[in-house]
């Protein structure tokens, strides 16, 4: 199988909404979509897709958050293709790119609870949970992991 994941394209707006899509109810809440629609108009920051023979099967990327910090955007796979390692290519993928732009010492994201330990793996550490964050019956947890920073 042919993987790859590129800088996402507005051509691919309706290939990524079928991800997010594919992931409701479990791992997102329907009310969620409008809010998705509209960052994926004009994405701030990173976005990217993955691209596995020829076919867009994830998507993901980050921004600069409020404080300064790399904060994970949307991330998410096919629902049919989890399990497969896509999940972790992505989040490595972004860990990378945050960690070689060099201007980052945190990365943040915020996540359900039956995901954050899966965010653990990589290294982020929970720092709280807001009850009903993303939806009604959906948490929201934020989660942190410190970068090195290497001077060149």
């Amino acid at each position: 199988m042919n993987t790859s994941v590129r800088p996402y394209a507005v051509t691919d707006k309706a290939a990524c909404l079928a991800l997010f899509d594919s992931n409701v109810p479990r791992y997102f809440d329907a009310s969620e979509r409008p809010g998705f629609v509209t960052f994926l108009n004009e994405p701030g920051g990173d976005y990217f897709v993955i691209e596995q023979d020829g076919t867009i099967c994830g998507c993901g990327g980050f921004s600069r958050a409020e404080r300064g910090q790399a904060c994970f955007t949307w991330g998410m796979v096919d629902n049919a293709r989890h399990g497969s390692g896509l999940g972790r290519l992505l989040a490595e993928y972004r860990l990378r790119a945050i960690e070689a732009s060099g201007v980052f010492e945190e990365a943040e994201l915020f996540t359900t609870p039956q995901i954050a330990p899966f965010f653990a793996k990589f290294g982020f550490e929970k720092q709280g949970v807001e009850k009903d964050g993303f939806a009604p019956g959906m948490d929201k947890v934020q989660m942190i992991k410190k970068l090195k920073i290497t001077q060149p």
